[in-house]
């Protein structure tokens, strides 16, 4: 929720894609201000550039989708994502790994080491990827290709709100996971969260709407709720359709959006 509404009928007004200085939510500890360490991290990086910004003059944050993932370069932050046209990387820099590790690591589209970086590195699939700041603002009608959803919202209120929003909608295959494989994997994140998505599940069936909803009632903490995602995004993908050997990969963001529930802007 954002001032009282759904982020993606908040972003339908404004047509803008904002980062957390200007919207307050969080996905975990919310840092975005002055003094924080999201705050601190864009003044040692960017030279105290934004150290007097607005708020709505910062980047705003995505992910150079290399493996040509159908879901998006970053899922682990929810189960949408923009994706932003192939004019934004030229107005973007780039980290590997997270920002939030302090990388030493950074590139442009231009002069880039990053890609090989992160082939050659082994993370787990929730981390591989190369985080972007886009600077500059992100209009929906002027920098979006899509809005990439989840087939679970079709014909729900997500749909007819991103409709709304002045981009194309598009659909990825898909976030299942089933209880039965869930439980083969209690050392992810651990067995209260296994506990917790068979508890939350729906007909022994874990997707983004359910999460999504489970989130919403307020019934457990969110960040349980979160590492329930975790499970869902890490063994729930549609893994066939992922390439993890990248040639000549894209140059695409993906922007991390609303519609999951792992709710968006960094």
């Amino acid at each position: 929720m954002l001032n009282g509404k759904p982020i993606l009928d908040a972003m339908a007004e404004d047509g803008v894609y904002h980062s957390r200085f200007v919207t307050g939510t969080r996905n975990g500890g919310l840092t975005a201000h002055p003094g924080g360490d999201r705050w601190l991290w864009e003044s040692r990086i960017f030279g105290g550039a934004y150290d007097e910004a607005a708020a709505h003059e910062r980047p705003v944050y995505g992910a150079l989708n290399f493996r040509h993932k159908p879901v998006g370069g970053a899922p682990r932050f929810g189960s949408a994502h923009f994706r932003l046209t192939h004019r934004t990387p030229a107005r973007s820099t780039f980290c590997y790994p997270d920002s939030f590790l302090e990388p030493s690591d950074f590139g442009v589209a231009a002069r880039m080491g990053l890609i090989e970086l992160a082939c050659a590195d082994r993370q787990d699939e929730l981390d591989d990827y190369i985080e972007a700041q886009v600077h500059g603002p992100v209009e929906l009608g002027r920098d979006v290709e899509a809005l990439v959803l989840d087939p679970c919202y079709r014909g729900t209120t997500v749909e007819a709100a991103a409709l709304r929003l002045g981009c194309p909608v598009e659909w990825h295959p898909g976030f299942r996971l089933e209880v039965e494989e869930l439980r083969r994997h209690p050392d992810y994140r651990g067995q209260e969260y296994v506990d917790l998505g068979t508890r939350i599940a729906i007909d022994g069936l874990l997707d983004p709407r359910i999460v999504g909803d489970a989130a919403r009632a307020g019934l457990h903490g969110p960040q349980a709720v979160k590492r329930v995602w975790h499970y869902l995004a890490r063994f729930g993908s549609p893994r066939e359709l992922t390439d993890r050997h990248p040639d000549g990969a894209t140059k695409t963001i993906a922007a991390r959006t609303a519609a999951s529930p792992a709710p968006a802007p960094r």
